[in-house]
């Protein structure tokens, strides 16, 4: 199957699991990003703290790049995961 195939996380037990992992992270970088981007435009009114509110927003555009990396690891992961189900089932015949 190809990359970012909804049929790859729905192979087995062990896909849906992996799925489910990632997805928990992918929701903790959003939820990071989300927060440190808030606390930064908070911390923009005033201006003793603009410092702090730029490295919020730099901490959040960290989380925001680490998002689509986590997607595209965990597509690569369940598509080497159908790879190994493949060669087991070829070797089984």
């Amino acid at each position: 199957m190809a990359l970012f195939d909804h049929r790859n996380r729905e192979r087995n037990e062990e896909t849906r699991r992996v799925y489910a992992q990632y997805e928990i992270a992918h929701t903790i970088a959003d939820f990071i990003a989300a927060t440190s981007f808030l606390i930064g435009s908070i911390l923009f009114l005033w201006a003793r703290y603009e410092t702090q509110a730029i490295w919020f927003f730099i901490v959040g555009s960290i989380f925001f790049c680490i998002k689509p990396t986590l997607r595209l690891a965990r597509e690569l992961k369940l598509w080497r995961m159908g790879d190994l189900d493949d060669l087991s089932r070829r070797l089984e015949d």
